[in-house]
């Protein structure tokens, strides 16, 4: 490769190389070469290649496997819409994805202060919390961490929640039809509690979201934080100006 006297930096042109084998040789889930492999292949030291596939991961062309090795993102306009996508379930389908969801966790607790200001109830009001991992053709996606108000959900108990989709049990079961949801997010850094159950390595590059979800009655029934895999979502949002 050029010198990094002539204008960009090697690993930046080493990118750009990348980048175009990706976006034209290569299909979602290939392997790409072994750092040793593309220190040989380009002519570049093992900081160069390091840097370089950092920034990709970065910017959602690869992912690792911790001891496997690195893959290609998914880079099709298979995107989730911002716009209209309320179910995670409803998402996945739409885009031709096989969901499944696994509930790590599922328990009553005393509103904290800042569930009880996202959910616009009391400090202490009772709540259910709970924490599922959710999956896309056995890939795992997104931890995500959802309270609802108790006195909303009275008996909602684990075999019901394992039995359908939530926004199921809200409509079906509780009469809660979701009438709005107000989601934002932004790049993060991964924890180690989220790391393992993703399979992504502690560190690795995340998307943090939260949503709030409003009935037909504009009163709130889910307050949602979630985490997800960077490589995976490739989100897109529609602006309409009136």
């Amino acid at each position: 490769m050029e010198s990094s006297s002539k204008g960009k930096s090697l690993y930046y042109q080493l990118v750009d190389v990348l980048k175009e084998r990706i976006e034209t040789q290569m299909t979602p889930h290939d392997k790409l070469l072994s750092e040793r492999e593309l220190c040989q292949h380009y002519g570049v030291s093992r900081t160069t290649v390091r840097l370089a596939l950092q920034e990709l991961e970065t910017q959602g062309y690869i992912y690792r496997r911790h001891g496997k090795g690195t893959y290609v993102s998914d880079l099709s306009d298979k995107s989730s819409d911002l716009a209209g996508a309320y179910s995670f379930t409803e998402e996945m389908r739409e885009l031709g994805r096989v969901p499944n969801t696994v509930i790590l966790e599922f328990k009553q607790m005393e509103a904290n202060k800042k569930v009880a200001k996202n959910l616009n109830i009391n400090l202490g009001e009772t709540v259910f919390k709970l924490k599922r991992l959710r999956l896309a053709d056995d890939e795992p996606l997104m931890v995500e961490r959802s309270y609802l108000p108790a006195k909303l959900f009275i008996g909602l108990d684990l075999p019901l929640l394992e039995s359908k989709p939530l926004y199921d049990v809200f409509s079906q079961d509780y009469e809660q039809q979701v009438q709005l949801a107000d989601e934002e997010f932004y790049a993060s850094i991964v924890q180690k509690k989220d790391a393992d159950p993703l399979r992504i390595a502690d560190g690795a590059p995340v998307l943090h979201l939260s949503r709030t979800t409003y009935n037909v009655k504009n009163e709130i029934i889910e307050y949602t934080d979630s985490v997800a895999r960077a490589d995976q979502f490739h989100y897109k949002i529609r602006h309409v100006r009136k």
